[in-house]
């Protein structure tokens, strides 16, 4: 990885024109557009040994697995936004390798139902499965559609400086909050009332997680819309990402350091000039750039009385922290192709009402798993047979409410005891399990496994109770002003997922608007029209 450790950063390598808190793809993606639009000397401190965030990878006994990044959509086509902006960031030098199709299936008791690839081969697959209601999934289609139309104004209001954001910016927000204010369950009352189509169509509820009930179904079209196209992986595996970004970063006399744990934001007369290192040292530039998290900003890296503070926990209180996962990751000692694993992921449920199953869940440990997200990560990367000849590696995640883990948070990784060693035990054999049931083949070459929870994301990712996108993202969410890039705390930025929304591709979008914001360019519409 091109990164230095802090020990090794030179005291006098500075100055810097920004520092970023963070190096998940939203605080790269900033510093990375910062550097190459304005030739930006950009400072970003990594707590964690690694750079990249949710987009690294760790390594066991000759298996390699990802820990954030299990597809993104439309990647793979040369003149797709999303492709244009990750092309744009990393100088080209990423490459993408297609999933093909389905990209997802979803497995509800024992029926299967595939997600094709295109709106039209979709369409025709979910006729084909529901054929009486051909219209329901048509007008499905037409208001995904019509809510991602959309997306685009609604997030350039955020990036737009305060005078404009008075003046235009509920134009341009309001056909956007007529969708994001109503549930996934609502839109889908007034479409069926059939509970599996239901169940399918929400299936991948997992990807920004919150289940029909409660989610907008605004993020939920966002994410449909998405992979909507198909899906691709990253070759090389996803720490390909941040290593693709940090060269552009470089270029322009940047750095990355890992091992960097910053303790507070400092602030002087009203204005962020740097930061303070956990060891006491304190950094200074004209620009400070949050890629942690609102929750962690807010609680933790802001001073108390600092401006625009008290509104973040505001926004924490009403929005809330999203929830936890536990994930199973498998090493098998046969490679894909000798196994017959493909690359569709699998969305398990284990009836067709997807809230009931996980308040059944919540109040029941031993109730049926509510979801299995099992994915197939070497089966995805060309290389990985390469690096990592005659293996292959699976990972099944799935929901776990933080409060079951309470009890140990405070403890060290790999130090928290026996009885938190038997609950990790008992929940592996049971994601196993629904492996074997489903993916029948890998029984008896399971060579390693082990799994992690949300104590496992608190204590690398440092966010204080596991959750894994960050805030929720409920109606709530995007009534909120304060998730914009701009803070009312002069020279301090906010970037990342919290200002977008969940996953690799809102966390680089999110850069964006925060690059943006600070440039006063729009920095989207250049990279979409070859400028810059």
């Amino acid at each position: 990885m091109p990164a230095i450790a802090w020990r090794d950063l030179d005291a006098s390598s500075g100055p810097f024109d920004a520092i970023v808190i963070g190096s998940g793809v939203g605080g790269l993606g900033a510093a990375a557009l910062l550097a190459r639009e304005a030739g930006r000397r950009v400072l970003v401190l990594e707590r964690h040994t690694v750079a990249g965030g949710m987009t690294h990878v760790f390594s066991r006994k000759g298996w390699e697995w990802d820990v954030g990044v299990h597809y993104i959509g439309g990647v793979h086509r040369p003149d797709a936004p999303l492709r244009r902006v990750f092309d744009h960031v990393t100088d080209g030098s990423l490459a993408w390798e297609p999933m093909g199709e389905p990209v997802d299936t979803v497995v509800v008791g024992g029926g299967r139902y595939p997600y094709m690839v295109g709106r039209q081969r979709w369409r025709d697959a979910m006729v084909e499965a529901f054929p009486g209601e051909a219209g329901a999934i048509d007008r499905y289609l037409e208001l995904v559609r019509e809510t991602v139309r959309a997306t685009g104004p609604f997030f350039t209001a955020s990036a737009l400086p305060r005078p404009a954001q008075w003046l235009t910016g509920w134009k341009l927000r309001r056909p956007f909050l007529k969708w994001s204010d109503r549930t996934v369950a609502e839109v889908l009352d007034g479409l069926t009332e059939n509970a599996l189509l239901r169940a399918v169509l929400t299936a991948q509820w997992g990807d920004y997680g919150l289940p029909p009930s409660r989610a907008s179904w605004a993020v939920h079209a966002m994410v449909f819309h998405h992979y909507l196209g198909g899906g691709a992986y990253p070759v090389g595996g996803s720490s390909s990402i941040a290593a693709a970004m940090i060269p552009v970063i470089e270029a322009a006399g940047g750095v990355v350091v890992t091992g960097a744990g910053v303790e507070r934001v400092l602030v002087d007369g009203g204005r962020a000039v740097g930061v303070r290192m956990e060891d006491g040292r304190e950094l200074r530039a004209p620009l400070v750039i949050s890629d942690a998290g609102v929750a962690t900003t807010a609680t933790r890296l802001l001073p108390e009385g600092a401006p625009g503070r008290r509104e973040l926990l505001g926004t924490l209180r009403r929005v809330g922290r999203s929830g936890g996962h536990v994930c199973l990751y498998v090493g098998l000692d046969a490679t894909d192709a000798e196994l017959g694993l493909g690359r569709s992921n699998l969305w398990i449920y284990p009836h067709e009402d997807v809230d009931r199953a996980i308040a059944t869940y919540e109040a029941d440990p031993g109730a049926p798993l509510p979801l299995a997200f099992v994915s197939f990560p070497s089966a995805k990367d060309p290389t990985f047979g390469e690096r990592h000849p005659g293996k292959a590696t699976i990972e099944v995640v799935g929901f776990a409410p933080f409060a079951w883990f309470e009890r140990w948070r405070d403890t060290p990784w790999r130090r928290r005891g026996e009885d938190y060693e038997a609950l990790k035990e008992r929940l592996a054999a049971r994601y196993l399990e629904v492996l074997y049931e489903h993916v029948p083949q890998v029984r008896g070459r399971v060579a390693h496994q082990e799994l992690s929870t949300p104590l496992s994301t608190r204590w690398f990712c440092n966010y204080e109770e596991g959750e894994i996108y960050g805030l929720d993202h409920t109606p709530a969410r995007f009534r909120e002003r304060t998730l914009q890039p701009r803070t009312p705390l002069r020279g301090f930025w906010l970037t990342g997922a919290d200002v977008c929304t969940a996953g690799v591709s809102g966390a680089l979008l999110g850069g964006v608007l925060c690059a943006s914001a600070i440039l006063g360019k729009n920095l989207m519409g250049r990279i979409l029209s070859g400028g810059g």
